[in-house]
């Protein structure tokens, strides 16, 4: 190896700086600042509201996207007002219940996300069949245990860190989370009827884990304000709890019907029953080969197996509607039917209705 290739090792192996690269190709390198460095992996520090590029979009492609779903919505607008009415009875205090935001999150990622400590009820939706999640966060707990037993009005409830919740703590937060949940119930009832009811108190995440990591859920919270207390409640439901009722709460209003309108389902009943029907009396059947068909002349005669008193068959098209008699009334060849509709032309009729 030459000296100059033990200077620039990648010389020897036609590298940069090897045979071929000229002093303007060495030149034209530059390294890339970390603005540039931001653009290509999609982040922005300043704007987080910007939409994602770059590989920050790859990796956030995994992320749920919310579906909007009206309905849900306003029943979520009725449970604010409902619980405002509610928590004020439940607490002899002056309560305000805002809704801060409705979202779409991965249940395994905010699971992961969950503030500790904080107690997470897991309810059952019996209508439904399936299960959600009611988390109260420890600002909230201790509120609510500060108000019930008389705490004074404008000291903010003392937080006791690093000790599980008491019996006491845990059995007045259960009050409260089955009045909420009775609000829940109201403000679905609308809608349909659906009963939340309280199946369990956990505090380890890891055991209210009520669907699969990767399901998608829709995220409700809600901000409880008690003068100078207060808390957050959110309300997790999984969308395939609500996967029964999904076409209700894609409405845009309550009682909107999806491809049907009953001023013309009435219209077209009416017009069906004035339409005009063509009816034939079948006197006789054969079957004879297309050859004798085609020899059939003027003045040949073919023999019925019927005599004046064989019944007639009153068909639409290939449906046999009735049978009678034929007869004559006036100047006209008449059929007396003398059997009811039968069940087939019943059905086609109805079919048609």
């Amino acid at each position: 190896m030459s000296d100059e290739e033990q200077e620039n090792p990648l010389a020897a192996l036609g590298g940069i700086g090897g045979p071929g690269w000229s002093e303007a190709d060495l030149g034209s390198e530059r390294i890339l600042n970390q603005d540039e460095i931001d653009s290509l992996l999609g982040f922005d520090l300043a704007d987080e509201t910007v939409e994602r590029s770059g590989i920050r979009a790859i990796i956030n492609s995994a992320l749920v996207s919310y579906e909007r779903l009206p309905m849900l919505e306003i029943v979520f607008d009725r449970l604010v007002r409902l619980m405002t009415t509610s928590l004020r009875n439940f607490t002899s205090d002056n309560v305000e219940v805002s809704l801060d935001n409705i979202s779409s999150v991965r249940f395994g990622d905010y699971l992961n996300s969950i503030p500790l400590p904080a107690i997470l009820a897991v309810f059952r939706a019996e209508e439904l069949d399936n299960y959600g999640l009611l988390i109260v966060d420890s600002n909230l707990i201790y509120s609510i245990v500060d108000v019930l037993l008389g705490g004074r009005r404008g000291s903010a409830a003392m937080r006791i860190e690093g000790r599980p919740y008491t019996t006491i703590e845990r059995v007045l937060v259960q009050r409260m989370v089955e009045v909420v949940l009775n609000d829940a119930r109201a403000a679905f009832e609308p809608l349909t009827a659906v009963s939340f009811n309280l199946d369990r108190l956990e505090t380890n995440p890891r055991f209210a884990a009520i669907a699969r990591p990767a399901n998608a859920a829709i995220l409700v919270k809600l901000r409880i304000d008690m003068d100078d207390r207060g808390g957050r409640i959110e309300l997790l439901l999984p969308y395939a709890t609500l996967e029964p009722i999904r076409k209700m709460l894609l409405q845009q209003f309550m009682g909107e019907k999806f491809g049907r309108d009953n001023i013309w389902e009435s219209h077209l009943a009416t017009e069906l029953w004035t339409t005009q029907m063509e009816v034939r009396a079948v006197l006789d059947e054969q079957l004879i080969s297309l050859k004798r068909v085609l020899d059939l002349k003027v003045g040949d005669t073919l023999m019925l197996n019927a005599t004046p008193d064989s019944p007639v068959e009153i068909r639409s098209g290939a449906i046999t509607l009735t049978r009678g008699r034929m007869g004559r009334r006036n100047h006209s060849v008449a059929v007396r039917c003398e059997e009811p509709l039968n069940h087939t032309a019943r059905l086609a009729l109805k079919d048609m209705r």
